[in-house]
């Protein structure tokens, strides 16, 4: 079938099927872990911090981390990053099992997590390029991981919401610390032939500045980079505020969030698939567009829905625009980067999107407990609108001299 065409690819097969049994983990454990910190402080503020510090890092180390992978053996890399992930579960599953529900530490190892992240995802996304045989492949391939990840995005939830009404939080750690073994054996049984890596000439901080250059200097790169840099920021964090909606808004427990988060997932699991099945990146820009106006809109919508299951559509339409606006960015910037440059530019892409997701869910938190969860939705779902409006001015001007 011409949706999985790069699943013959035997590299990129074995990392398909690892990372979708680790993935369903990672999202039983970020389930677990959101609904454990508002039942332990019932706070907004501190729901916001949790998904600050899980992903701040990506903002601060990701230009650093890919100048690393572009110099360094990505694999070895890779491998790295997934045993720290494993100890790092491994280490919250004993806490909550042994009855120790310290906030502090769980921000603390929120924190570890974020850290090894803003490596891995950048080496991740900068390999793919080489677990593919046939180059062509490379876009249904990017669009596969994505509705791998979305998967995992619905099924970790559910799962998620049925254990921790069952049997606790710390199964949920458990099965994500033993979700890591898969991958581990996937990794170890690829051929990579990764590029022979020179000793570098440069220093990191030289190439780092190359970095910065290339995509500045670069118009279609750089006006992709901060649209989703200004949706991450100001948009996409409405997520931060779901257990609220769950437990406050509809009087629903666990198995309630899990279900936002899985309608969450259904969405952008339908443009993943959508994606998958383009045949060429001529539509992208389109797509961006377009991805843009949805999520805005369901995010209006979804501010001030009545009941739940209306409630759980727009979510369901906001997972739509959000995974659609992301993924075909994170494809047109891997499509159009040059290949010296991939790792780096992938890495201000990993910036603006994971990076800045955390300061706005700091700024959705302080919004929801200043005005409340509903108008601080609404507000924005009004910026996506208006960032996706602009963005289609800015093109379409730039249409217009390219044709005078």
């Amino acid at each position: 079938m011409t949706v999985f065409r790069s699943l013959k690819s035997r590299n990129f097969k074995l990392f398909f099927y690892g990372q979708s049994i680790s993935l369903i983990g990672t999202w039983m454990q970020k389930t677990a872990v959101s609904w454990l910190v508002y039942q332990i402080t019932g706070s907004a503020l501190l729901l916001g911090v949790v998904g600050f510090v899980s992903l701040i890092p990506s903002l601060i180390l990701s230009p650093y981390a890919g100048s690393l992978v572009d110099r360094q053996d990505r694999y070895r890399i890779m491998v790295i990053t997934q045993v720290v992930s494993m100890i790092q579960a491994g280490a919250l599953a004993g806490m909550i099992f042994f009855g120790y529900n310290n906030i502090i530490f769980i921000i603390g190892l929120s924190l570890l997590q974020g850290i090894i992240n803003a490596f891995d995802v950048t080496c991740r996304q900068s390999l793919m390029v080489e677990m593919v045989d046939d180059k062509n492949d490379l876009p249904n391939a990017i669009a596969l991981n994505s509705t791998m990840t979305n998967f995992a995005r619905i099924a970790g939830p559910a799962v998620a919401g049925i254990i921790l009404s069952t049997f606790g939080t710390d199964v949920c750690f458990i099965g994500n610390f033993l979700s890591y073994i898969p991958v581990l054996i996937c990794l170890f049984m690829m051929n990579l032939h990764t590029p022979v890596i020179e000793k570098p000439l440069k220093s990191i901080w030289a190439e780092l500045h190359e970095g910065f250059k290339y995509v500045s200097g670069d118009k279609e790169l750089s006006s992709v980079i901060m649209m989703i840099g200004i949706s991450s920021l100001f948009v996409m964090p409405f997520n931060t505020l779901m257990p609220i909606f769950a437990k406050d808004l509809f009087h629903g427990d666990a198995k309630t969030f899990s279900w936002f988060e899985s309608a969450a997932g259904l969405g952008s699991i339908v443009s993943a698939i959508y994606l998958a099945n383009l045949k060429n990146s001529d539509t992208l820009m389109k797509l961006i567009m377009i991805a843009g106006g949805v999520l805005g809109f369901s995010l209006l919508l979804l501010s001030y829905s009545p009941q739940l299951p209306i409630a759980l559509l727009f979510m369901t339409l906001a997972g739509v625009g959000m995974m659609g606006q992301s993924s075909a960015i994170n494809t047109y910037i891997q499509t159009h980067a040059i290949p010296e440059m991939r790792g780096r530019a992938i890495s201000y892409y990993i910036m603006a999107y994971q990076g800045l997701i955390p300061v706005g869910s700091l700024l959705i938190g302080w919004l929801a407990n200043l005005m409340g969860p509903r108008p601080a939705v609404l507000i924005e779902g009004l910026i996506g609108l208006t960032a996706t409006c602009l963005f289609v001015y800015y093109k379409s001007r730039e249409v217009a001299v390219k044709t005078a």
